[in-house]
């Protein structure tokens, strides 16, 4: 077995996040703390409206909290540079969302490019990584074809592929079948599972749906601001 503190990647110290409305402060998150190693697999379930999506976006390097830290690799990603943290969400956390942020006017080849391409690498480079990720996602054929003449569990592929271009060590993902039907979101959630178990990819996945909750080696329910794991 891992010595999993050896494999730390992402490390949430007392999370709070609060929003201020009509001179209202609703507070979504009170204190949360959480270890994600190399290797895990852990939903986050909780009702609509729990802060799932905040806690993910916090996670993610995309919003901040109101107080509390985040370390990735024991860097506080709220004290380095904008630039370093874009590098990191760039290449390390790779990011998937229920609705797929493609975009229309690009095929799926270039759309999955786009990461590598912001990285620095040529167009051909990127081009070569793009289809082998397509290829792993079984959709290689569908490379030229723009997100309007996919299926939904295409372009969600389209979009797993796109956050797993850069080899990310973490993959923190909101809903990612919500929007599909039951037999494509098994393919999508044994395609995730596959990558946490044969690359060790760390997995985040914020849910609904307890099937997909119950092949995750940890539960997490988000209520009352706070993270309660399931035994």
């Amino acid at each position: 077995m891992n010595n999993m503190n050896n494999d730390k990647l992402l490390t949430l110290k007392d999370i709070h996040k609060h929003f201020d409305h009509k001179g209202y402060t609703l507070k979504v998150l009170k204190g949360i703390d959480l270890d994600i190693s190399k290797g895990d697999s852990i939903a986050i379930t909780g009702a609509s409206g729990s802060g799932k999506t905040t806690l993910l976006n916090i996670m993610g390097g995309l919003d901040f909290p109101t107080k509390g830290i985040v370390q990735f690799c024991n860097k506080n990603i709220y004290e380095i540079s904008e630039n370093e943290l874009n590098i990191i969400r760039n290449r390390e956390i790779g990011l998937v969302f229920q609705f797929h942020y493609l975009l229309p006017e690009l095929n799926a080849i270039e759309n999955v490019m786009m990461p590598a391409l912001i990285a620095g690498y040529t167009q051909k480079q990127a081009h070569s990584m793009a289809l082998e990720i397509l290829e792993k996602m079984g959709i290689k054929d569908r490379a030229n074809h723009r997100p309007g003449e996919l299926s939904g569990g295409e372009q969600q592929r389209v979009a797993i592929a796109r956050s797993l271009i850069m080899g990310p060590r973490i993959i923190l993902a909101d809903e990612p079948t919500g929007n599909l039907d039951r037999n494509t979101a098994h393919n999508i959630l044994n395609l995730l599972l596959e990558l946490n178990k044969k690359e060790g990819i760390a997995m985040v996945i914020a849910t609904h749906n307890m099937e997909l909750a119950f092949r995750m080696k940890r539960i997490m329910e988000l209520r009352d601001g706070l993270l309660f794991e399931k035994k």
